[in-house]
């Protein structure tokens, strides 16, 4: 019996650790993934306490797989671990039956499985760590009281730590449709091997008074107009397809009139973009730093262009800087801070392809590149790009920013 339970101990053990080393690593992911469960339960209240409760359970799921493994405050890590697993049973099961949301998260974007898997490995998670919960008096701890204290501070202090840097610097590993040397035009495509949803049209007639559903190929025998009035038709899925959707979704920019110029944009030799969330972060914490990216790409003669969610609150923001001139686009807030996870973003592209991108804490390594670069060939012809001058407040035509 002891070598069983070590070996679900050591299993179980290292899928927590594993789970929340992925969700540590991009803890806004977590975060943006609870406010779709506070949505769907009118909970949206709940919003602004997300990401401090990822922080927390990413934290937890790491720091409780170590304590298991070294047998240390067991009795109460087993409680917790109980509880928490039948929380996530609960949701993964929810997600499962109402298909909402389409995932639960369980792995970050780095592991993305299914709602059936994840609902199966929860439930399998449940009967291992009740066996562990009945059985843990084998368990015993591997190290002295004090190695193992020492081990737990480390090991919290990781847990946070990481999750520190990826909240300022960006996630350690990128697993996201927006990580370097992915196309951004191409991953807005829909992928090759997607199969499509399966509908059915379905009408909606009135007769005698009450409403009958019915599909193209199945009309009453007596149907004519009158007695049947028609009310409305809608397409309803009948089998769901599999990978079905593009991986960058929303990724639309556009200016004051609302022109799409997300093409021309990424189909530049070179282009600088400034990606804001919000301004939770002042502009003066990281105008310096910018500013200086902007005169290099000028000197260089690479577009530099800002993307945000609310051109009105740039307009304010940008006033007074050296670059209040700079064109802005509006874009999806979704999109945004899939691919912002720092505020501001900053990245380099070339034909829309990511060569790099930066937290404004580490902006100074574009102006570097920048600054290495050739000079590049001044735009021939003026691009017609819908913009919006923050310091005229009118539309501008874009030559290369120079």
């Amino acid at each position: 019996m002891k070598a069983l339970v070590t070996l679900v101990r050591i299993l179980v053990g290292l899928l927590f650790i594993f789970s929340g080393l992925v969700k540590a690593n991009d803890p806004l992911g977590l975060s943006y993934k609870m406010q779709e469960f506070f949505e769907l339960w009118d909970m949206s209240k709940f919003d602004r306490y997300t990401l401090a409760l990822s922080v927390l359970m990413n934290a937890f799921e790491i720091i409780a797989g170590f304590a298991l493994l070294i047998g240390w405050r067991v009795r109460i890590f087993i409680w917790l671990l109980l509880l928490m697993i039948l929380f996530f049973t609960f949701l993964t099961g929810y997600t499962y039956v109402t298909g909402k949301p389409t995932n639960c998260g369980c792995f970050g974007d780095c592991l993305l499985i299914s709602s059936k898997t994840s609902f199966l490995k929860d439930v399998v998670l449940t009967l291992l760590i009740g066996f562990l919960f009945f059985q843990q008096r084998w368990i015993k701890p591997v190290f002295s009281n004090r190695a193992s204290a020492i081990t737990m501070l480390l090991v919290t202090i990781f847990s946070f730590g990481l999750q520190w840097f990826a909240l300022t610097y960006l996630p350690l590993v990128d697993c996201l449709p927006y990580k370097k040397g992915n196309n951004i035009s191409e991953k807005m495509k829909m992928p090759a091997n997607a199969i499509p949803d399966s509908t059915v049209i379905t009408f909606v007639y009135e007769k005698d008074g009450k409403e009958v559903e019915f599909t193209a190929d199945k009309f009453p025998a007596d149907f004519k107009t009158p007695p049947y009035t028609f009310k409305t038709r809608y397409d309803k899925v009948i089998r769901k397809g599999m990978n079905n959707e593009p991986p960058i979704k929303g990724f639309t920019l556009t200016g004051e009139s609302g022109i799409d110029s997300t093409q021309i944009v990424l189909n530049h030799d070179y282009t600088v973009l400034l990606i804001i969330e919000n301004f939770g972060v002042p502009v003066s914490k990281w105008k310096g730093g910018f500013e200086k990216i902007y005169q290099a790409a000028n000197i260089k003669n690479i577009p530099v262009y800002a993307v945000v969610s609310n051109r009105a609150e740039a307009v304010r923001n940008f006033a007074g800087t050296s670059f209040a001139g700079i064109p802005v686009f509006n874009c999806d807030f979704t999109a945004i801070r899939t691919a912002a996870r720092t505020s501001p973003t900053i990245y380099f592209l070339k034909k829309g392809t990511i060569q790099g991108k930066w937290s404004y804490k580490t902006m100074e390594a574009l102006t570097d590149e920048l600054e290495a670069m050739n000079v590049q060939p001044s735009v021939a012809q003026p691009v017609q790009v819908d913009t919006f001058s923050i310091q005229g407040g009118s539309n501008d035509s874009p030559k290369g920013n120079k």
